[in-house]
């Protein structure tokens, strides 16, 4: 059995991960560290967890755990490394943002490499470090990645994104209490928003001439939990040519698929999925991505790279049925 530690245990990211790893046949959890939940039984903390659980938060480390997760606030994983050291055989998995640009990848001598499957599985099932891909980036990098594979990407991309309170964090702040988000919708980091660095990489890496830009518009959503991405730019080709784009480039994708029909959030929250339609309106292509924000843009796609490092199944822990009804 692979033997997990996870650190920082007490966010939204920690308790999906705890959720899936509980059903995981190839895993078990060594330890789960948070100091300001030590000696508390994790189900108090994560609730939908009573029953199937009697795991207790710790304030000491196992270092020769076979998997560790990093679940900490960004910018605080380098800082933990750094004060703690672990066995040469530990594999990582950063779920911050502190190792998923390639200037900022390279840690103690070993590389992150970036844990987007659909762009580089080979890549993560030689890794020893993942840095798991951002929500936001992950819906739009799967919106765009066909695109760019086949340099048919040659003007600005707009993106509109929506994404649910989760997003926010277990933290409180002014746009986060009930009283503000119920009812209610906004948009924030506007054109600045830090995870377009590793949407730009990637589109880079994907396709070197692209030179055009990404303009994107995060909004907050009245609901928990996913992430609706709309995304346009001109397109010369027809319908019928970008869905073949796109149905060949994830043919033997586990998790992302292209849909005939509209979509909506319901499909896809409490999966790992990530779901893609494209409609043709004149000379522009619009794409909508949609995924669950905590699993394929967190949670679950750390799973996911975990069972393509230990060279398991992809898929393994990860059949998930969506809160449709």
């Amino acid at each position: 059995m692979i033997q997990v530690g996870i650190i920082g245990g007490a966010g939204y990211t920690a308790g999906e991960l705890i959720r899936l790893l509980l059903q995981h046949p190839k895993a078990t959890i060594n330890f789960v560290y948070s100091t300001s939940n030590a000696g508390n039984k994790v189900a108090n903390i994560h609730q939908d967890l009573v029953g199937s659980t009697a795991l207790e938060f710790t304030n000491k480390i196992n270092t020769t755990v076979d998997v560790l997760f990093l679940c900490l606030g960004h910018g605080n994983s380098k800082k933990f490394l750094e004060a703690n050291s672990f066995s040469d055989t530990t594999k990582i998995i950063d779920l911050g943002n502190d190792f998923r640009l390639k200037a900022d990848s390279v840690f103690k001598g070993k590389e992150f490499v970036y844990g987007l499957p659909e762009l580089q599985k080979e890549a993560i099932q030689n890794a020893s470090y993942i840095a798991n891909p951002g929500c936001f980036a992950t819906a739009i990098q799967l919106g765009l990645l066909p695109l760019a594979n086949a340099n048919l990407l040659q003007n600005d991309v707009h993106v509109n994104a929506v994404t649910g309170a989760t997003g926010a964090g277990t933290s409180l702040s002014a746009t986060t209490h009930f009283t503000w988000r119920a009812n209610n919708f906004s948009y924030y980091k506007a054109f600045t928003h830090q995870h377009l660095g590793e949407i730009n990489q990637t589109l880079h890496t994907l396709q070197q001439s692209f030179e055009s830009e990404v303009v994107f518009l995060p909004n907050r959503g009245d609901f928990s939990r996913g992430i609706y991405a709309t995304l346009y730019t001109k397109f010369e080709g027809s319908l019928e040519e970008a869905t073949q784009v796109y149905k060949e480039y994830y043919k033997d994708a586990a998790f992302t698929f292209v849909s005939e029909n509209e979509l909506h959030l319901k499909q896809v929250v409490n999966t790992n999925k990530c779901l893609i339609h494209l409609h043709k309106h004149g000379d522009k292509l619009l794409i909508t991505s949609i995924i669950d924000n905590l699993l394929k843009g967190a949670s679950g796609q750390a799973i996911q790279n975990m069972n393509l490092m230990f060279r398991l199944q992809e898929d393994t822990a990860l059949h998930l049925k969506a809160t449709y009804f």
